[in-house]
């Protein structure tokens, strides 16, 4: 993918804060054998760049003053609540170092292995991405992870995929960590009520009509038992 950038010569708050109000975002390019270099970028351009997964994942060519160089994508600071990028760090790419990237991970297959056909069972993605150490030109865009072969009860971990070629996994606390699991979808079965349960509340509703009727009979001898009125 390739981009344009615009050296700026101020920097600080203040002047980043102007910038943005003209439509562009502020930046800076380091790393390699230059010095580091605040650019500018045209806001609208590369907030639909960023909606692209290649952006984040794979060699990106700048243009600047006319002349073009390999970078590669290392921060984004987004607004809390705006749709605004608000600052972006690239890092220059030589191609004789070796480089550690995130790269996403596209799972596949996982429709036709007996866990989900025919055992009843979820896979769970537990990474989504994963960290990598290789030279420029042999950073992937995505690593495929096929998962035809689940089966109920298991799990698939890094060492378990064949990673492309010149590419080696980083580990990060955990040397071979969990990238699908598989899990049995339990089914709940509403119990039935069991024999004569019911009864008690029939039984109960018939005795308090029960009661109410005894009440009112209750009621009545007393109403009678009243004198009748004197007639003037």
């Amino acid at each position: 993918m390739k981009f344009v950038a615009f050296e700026r010569a101020k920097q600080g708050t203040g002047a980043s804060r102007r910038l943005r109000i003209t439509g562009r975002t502020p930046g800076i390019v380091y790393g390699g054998t230059g010095e580091p270099l605040l650019i500018e970028i045209d806001h609208n351009a590369l907030f639909h760049a960023i909606k692209k997964e290649a952006f984040h994942a794979s060699i990106l060519e700048m243009e600047l003053g006319g002349k073009e160089q390999k970078v590669l994508l290392r921060d984004l600071q987004m607004h809390p609540y705006k749709q605004q990028i608000l600052h972006i760090d690239f890092q220059r790419v030589e191609a004789k170092t070796r480089m550690t990237v995130k790269v996403p991970l596209h799972y596949s297959g996982e429709e036709e292995s007996p866990a989900i056909k025919a055992e009843n069972c979820l896979a769970n993605h537990v990474l989504t991405e994963l960290t990598i150490s290789c030279f420029p030109a042999d950073i992937p865009e995505f690593i495929a992870v096929d998962l035809s072969g689940l089966k109920k009860g298991s799990s698939l971990h890094v060492k378990d995929i064949t990673l492309p070629k010149g590419v080696k996994f980083v580990a990060k606390g955990q040397e071979n960590p969990v990238l699908v699991s598989v899990t049995a979808i339990v089914e709940e079965v509403e119990a039935a009520p069991a024999e004569g349960a019911a009864a008690p509340a029939v039984n109960a509703k018939a005795a308090a009509g029960k009661a109410a009727s005894a009440a009112k009979d209750a009621a009545k001898p007393a109403a009678a038992a009243k004198p009748p009125a004197k007639k003037k």
